[in-house]
């Protein structure tokens, strides 16, 4: 609305402009006041339409092209101080030199500060001046981790402190599984969303959505490494091939399982526990149950009390890739002796 406003008084005062201009002539039909009005609207509407175009621009992006363009102009005036040394060298063909050779650095320039934007750090908006004492961590979600939704209260802890951010490409990519045809997947993308939302009004989190985007040949993964690359930041996830792949390129990963794994209590062979068994195991007269944290529980003989809460002595404990596997035996077994 406020951009709708500015755009429309823009045209306005060309027009009146135009029209003040115009009247400079003495002209009897005064026809050249209505030309000004005219030629106002003309350029002012041709202005907007350029900067309703631009605004598709990302920042980074067109910075990257001005600072080409601003060194391909110091470069040029170097070369065409060059030209004017020739000896005998005709005005006019000297003057079209030096506009072809202006043209092409100035193409060259924007063309090649574009294509390596990704890795053009020391430009303005990316130059922060803070206490040398006090570091501002960037901290990326990707799509799996905000659908997880366990770092919501991560952050309501305050174990984990940073900027948060979430990449424009990732919330896209959040938005289609929310519009999901597939009803378990729109109900993830919508608790997704809702987690997002939950995040930005949270006033004690430092919330943002990065409008940086790559290529679109590249997959989201790829695009979440380059932009902790270009960020500095670590990406927080709980896709377990993201955290290889960035493993692998020298970022930092935040992984969310491992949080989970090794906030788990630790629990020895011979301690005791109460654990509810809800199925029976794959072995004969084996029960499982899980605790609190998911972790699952493999109680010998314990088929015939399923969906009761009994005491178990832990006799051994395993870790695998999916989780830690606790084995147990009934507590009146180990009374009588077996």
């Amino acid at each position: 609305m406020t951009f709708g406003f500015i755009r429309a008084l823009f045209i306005l005062v060309s027009a009146v402009v135009g029209y003040q201009l115009g009247n400079a002539y003495n002209d009897p039909a005064h026809y050249w006041g209505i030309i000004g009005i005219i030629v106002g609207v003309g350029i002012s509407s041709f202005i907007v339409l350029v900067e309703h175009g631009l605004g598709k621009v990302s920042l980074r992006g067109l910075t990257a092209a001005v600072f080409g363009l601003v060194l391909a102009l110091i470069v040029s005036r170097v070369l065409t101080g060059a030209i004017d040394l020739v000896p005998h060298l005709d005005l006019a063909i000297g003057s079209a030199i030096k506009l072809v050779m202006v043209l092409i650095l100035c193409y060259l320039g924007m063309v090649f500060a574009l294509r390596g934007r990704d890795e053009f750090n020391l430009i303005i908006p990316y130059i922060k001046f803070e206490r040398q004492d006090q570091q501002d961590t960037v901290i990326i979600l990707d799509t799996s981790v905000i659908i997880d939704g366990r770092v919501l209260d991560i952050c309501q802890t305050k174990f984990l402190e940073g900027r948060f951010v979430v990449p424009r490409f990732v919330l896209k990519e959040l938005q289609q599984v929310a519009d999901s045809s597939d009803a378990l997947k729109r109900n993830r993308g919508r608790r997704g969303l809702d987690i997002l939302n939950k995040l930005k009004k949270n006033p004690a989190i430092s919330f943002k959505i990065q409008d940086e985007d790559f290529a679109d040949n590249l997959s989201v993964d790829e695009k979440l490494v380059k932009l902790a690359k270009v960020l500095g930041g670590k990406v927080l996830t709980n896709d377990y091939n993201l955290n290889k792949v960035a493993e692998i390129q020298g970022v930092t990963i935040l992984n969310v399982n491992d949080l989970t794994n090794a906030l788990r209590p630790v629990v020895m062979a011979g301690e005791m526990m109460e654990v509810r068994l809800s199925k029976e195991g794959k072995e004969h007269s084996q029960a499982v149950g899980y605790l609190e944290d998911g972790t699952m529980v493999v109680v010998d003989g314990g088929r015939r009390l399923v969906g009761q809460i009994v005491h178990v002595e832990v006799t051994s404990v395993l870790q695998t890739a999916a989780g830690r596997m606790i084995f147990a035996k009934l507590e009146s077994e180990k009374n009588n002796g077996i």
